[in-house]
């Protein structure tokens, strides 16, 4: 069953639900450019969830390893999604700084709002995108801040400002 969601934008309230925008001169809205563009083009790789391992680290190293050689770009970039002290979602694109068996890797500045976000609620998701290799990698869980000696191994600290969090 497929469901149609609509997040309300509040700085278009003023547009109103259904209403047509162009986008460019041939007066397409932009669902119809939408529709138009062709969802997941090429071969996907054969996947079959019940067959993950238990332990997803070996996993996604093996995805890493045939990004980074098929030479997707920037295949370490991830989204870090958090929610905000009202309780909204929130996301944005970081870089993973590391992975192992105790997690996911990545820098927040601790004044910064997802620094205060995971703070405040110490839960978040990744999700790393790869349409090349039609693949899709979401990682959710307990957000835990590093000890300063371990974000230092390695040349991974932040910056004085800086704290490294795992996933």
């Amino acid at each position: 069953m497929a469901v149609v969601a609509h997040i309300n934008n509040n700085a278009n309230a003023n547009v109103g639900v259904g209403a047509k925008v162009t986008v460019n001169e041939d007066g397409r809205s932009i669902r119809e450019l939408l529709r138009g563009l062709e969802v997941f083009a090429g071969p996907l790789p054969a996947f079959d969830p019940s067959a993950t391992p238990s332990e997803p680290v070996g996993l996604f190293t093996a995805w890493l390893s045939e990004a980074l050689a098929a030479g997707v770009r920037e295949p370490h970039a991830m989204t870090l999604s958090t929610v905000d002290e009202a309780g909204d979602p929130q996301a944005r694109v970081l870089i993973l700084k590391n992975v192992d068996t105790s997690g996911w890797q990545f820098a927040v500045h601790g004044a910064s709002p997802k620094g205060r976000q995971v703070a405040a609620r110490p839960s978040a998701a990744l999700t790393f995108y790869w349409p090349l290799q039609g693949r899709q990698i979401r990682v959710r869980g307990a957000v835990t801040p590093e000890s300063a000696e371990r974000a230092a191994a390695g040349g991974r600290a932040p910056g004085p400002q800086g704290q490294m969090r795992t996933l």
